[in-house]
């Protein structure tokens, strides 16, 4: 078998190989400009991670000639820094005419430190169910196990109850806990219900 010298042979090759290149050309054409794209951000990235890697090494050097200091400064506060809040009736918001406005604003869960473990009253026996002024708990209040749930938990409910017992569970919350957040969704919900 005659086989031809290696040079024609890389030739033909190129020749097979740029028909193939031509014939994808089309396909080849719109894709063009995203995978230019691609592979100029992939570019950028790796040498934004080439960089920041130098600088890390950078850091690390200087840091045995020139040791940080952990000297903070005078403007930067942090959540550790701030007075822990005075405690009264297992809240964290003490008891006075100017706080019992926004009490709980952002007090999603509205869980005394004692019901979740983190107070000294944690091994205190359970919260007994609270009578309304009118001196009896509300049945629906007993079958949601109301003073256990959690705001996330009484949400999810509320669309499965009537406004006679979204009116009970509101007039219940407002004669024991007073909690905001639960006040208020129970109102709008009461509210969203009523208008249809």
């Amino acid at each position: 078998m005659f086989r031809p010298p290696f040079a024609a042979r890389v030739a033909a090759g190129i020749a097979v190989t740029l028909v193939e290149e031509v014939q994808k050309l089309p396909t080849t054409a719109i894709t063009l400009p995203m995978t230019a794209v691609s592979q100029v951000l992939q570019t950028g990235m790796h040498v934004q991670q080439t960089v920041t890697a130098l600088a890390i090494k950078g850091d690390e050097a200087l840091a045995v000639l020139f040791p940080p200091t952990d000297d903070q400064p005078s403007w930067a506060t942090f959540d550790e820094d701030a007075p822990a809040p005075v405690a009264t009736n297992g809240r964290d918001v003490p008891e006075s005419p100017s706080n019992t406005s926004n009490n709980g604003r952002f007090e999603l869960y509205s869980m005394s430190p004692a019901a979740d473990g983190q107070g000294p009253e944690s091994a205190a026996e359970p919260e007994e169910p609270v009578a309304t002024a009118t001196g009896e708990r509300p049945e629906i209040a007993d079958y949601l196990d109301y003073d256990n749930l959690t705001l996330a938990q009484l949400r999810a409910r509320l669309r499965s109850l009537s406004v006679d017992e979204l009116t009970a569970l509101l007039d219940y919350e407002n004669g024991t806990r007073e909690r905001a957040p639960f006040l208020t969704m129970l109102g709008n919900r009461i509210t969203a219900a009523t208008a249809k």
